[in-house]
C-alpha cells in the first residue's frame, strides 16, 4: 500500500487545523486590536512591513533573509512589497501587532492570530510567494503554504490590497485558508 500521497494531505489537514483552532480561540490577548501606523520606508525587518509609499525598492533588500529567500527576486516597486508584506504575515516571527497591520479587517482577527502565535503548529507554518500582478490597489498574489519549510498548500491564488498605504493579505483571502476547515471564524461570517 503506497501511503506517500496521503502524507501531503495530513500535513495539510494539520496546517489549516491549526489556523482554524487558533481561529476558535476565545482567549484574551493582550495584543493590541488597532493596527500600527504605516511605516513609510520600506521593510527593515521581519516584523515591520512594507508600506506603498516605500523608500527605493532596492531598500526592501534589507528585510530578513527568511522572507527575502520566499520571494521571487525579479519583483520591483509594488510587488515586491507585496510579496515581502505576504511573506511578513505568514510568518512566525512576525510579532502579532505586526500581522493586524498587514491583514485587511486586521482587528476582526486578532484572537486568530494571537491563536496562531501560541500553537506549535503556527510557529511551523510560512509562506513563499511565487507571482505577483498588481493593478491599482489590488494584486493577485500566487503563493505556497509552508509547513516546516516543505509546501503543503502549492500554486494558491490569493489578493493583496492597498489599505491607507499598506499592502495587506485580503481578509478574503485569509478566510479561504480558515475555510478549509471548519468551524469558520465569526470574522470570515462578515
Amino acid at each position: 500500500m503506497n501511503i506517500r500521497p496521503i502524507r501531503p494531505l495530513l500535513a495539510v489537514a494539520a496546517t489549516v487545523s491549526c489556523l482554524a483552532l487558533a481561529a476558535c480561540s476565545s482567549g484574551s490577548s493582550s495584543t493590541s486590536s488597532t493596527p500600527p501606523a504605516a511605516t513609510t520606508s520600506a521593510a527593515t525587518s521581519a516584523s515591520a512591513p512594507a508600506s506603498s509609499a516605500s523608500a527605493p525598492a532596492s531598500a526592501t533588500a534589507a528585510a530578513s533573509d527568511s522572507v527575502a529567500s520566499n520571494i521571487p527576486a525579479g519583483l520591483t516597486g509594488d510587488a515586491k512589497t507585496v510579496a515581502t508584506n505576504w511573506v511578513l504575515f505568514f510568518d512566525p516571527a512576525t510579532p502579532t501587532a505586526t500581522r493586524l497591520s498587514l491583514l485587511q479587517n486586521g482587528s476582526k482577527f486578532s484572537s486568530v492570530l494571537a491563536g496562531q502565535a501560541n500553537s506549535a503548529q503556527g510557529s511551523e507554518t510560512s509562506a513563499q510567494v511565487t507571482a505577483v500582478t498588481v493593478t491599482g490597489s489590488t494584486a493577485s498574489v500566487t503563493w505556497s503554504l509552508l509547513l516546516s519549510n516543505i509546501p503543503v498548500l502549492k500554486g494558491q491564488k490569493g489578493q493583496a490590497v492597498l489599505t491607507n498605504g499598506v499592502w495587506q493579505v485580503s481578509d478574503s483571502s485569509f478566510c479561504g485558508l480558515l475555510e478549509m476547515q471548519p468551524p469558520v471564524p465569526g470574522a470570515c461570517k462578515s
